[in-house]
């Protein structure tokens, strides 16, 4: 399998910014324009809760809710997209849908919003991504995001009521399922071959002379020690 760099650490970084700036802006556009996008919300069970599944992890709560995602949003979306350029387009999709289809049919019967789900999703899929392939960059992109949200391990079990731990979990399947799938569309990064330096060879600035130098002062030192 051929090798290829990783993404552009600042590309990654403009693209999680502007997937931030959109939930942003979807809740301020909710606030300011008296906007009701509950038709929207993913309700398990439910017909009209079906759309939900695209549309659910765009909608936030409050704006605590959406507080607490957007970090999380930036950091792992950052690492996520630097890492896996060409595996995050499919990986981000299946997480999405999967992660919605669980919850709609597995969940409670309540709204649930939010992008913790898709950011679960994305979690995992460093995780397991770093436990398949065990390079250097996998292993520490998943480092850097553990030492940040590894708490994200014990969150997809029930906490609060008002959590949705289904989110959580169902978009860790979902993430742990895409890496599985598509971590291997990206080749490992292009690792530098050692260094061989052949001591025959005549340094580029001094040429032999420090060879020559060295045999005269062998020839000399006899003659050093008869003297004395």
């Amino acid at each position: 399998m051929p090798h290829t760099k990783p993404a552009s650490l600042g590309r990654a970084m403009l693209i999680a910014c502007l997937s931030l700036c959109l939930l942003w802006w979807v809740k301020l556009a909710e606030t300011f324009f008296a906007l009701d996008l509950s038709a929207l919300a993913l309700v398990p069970g439910s017909a009209v809760g079906l759309t939900g599944i695209v549309t659910a992890p765009f909608l936030h709560a409050s704006y605590i809710h959406l507080f607490s995602n957007s970090l999380p949003v930036l950091v792992l979306g950052t690492l996520f997209l630097y890492g896996y350029p060409r595996s995050w387009k499919p990986a981000l999709l299946l997480i999405w849908l999967l992660s919605g289809v669980g919850v709609w049919l597995f969940a409670r019967h309540a709204p649930h919003v939010g992008a913790s789900g898709v950011i679960h999703g994305v979690f995992f899929y460093l995780l397991i991504s770093a436990i398949i392939r065990r390079d250097k960059l996998s292993v520490a992109l998943m480092m850097v995001g553990f030492f940040l949200y590894g708490g994200m391990v014990m969150s997809i079990f029930p906490t609060e009521p008002q959590i949705s731990f289904e989110y959580h979990f169902f978009g860790a399947v979902a993430g742990c399922l895409a890496s599985v799938f598509f971590q291997h569309r990206d080749p490992k990064p292009v690792v530098e071959p050692p260094v061989v330096i052949d001591d025959d060879e005549p340094d580029p600035l001094i040429g032999d002379q420090w060879q020559q130098s060295s045999a005269e002062s062998e020839q000399e030192w006899p003659s050093h020690r008869r003297d004395n």
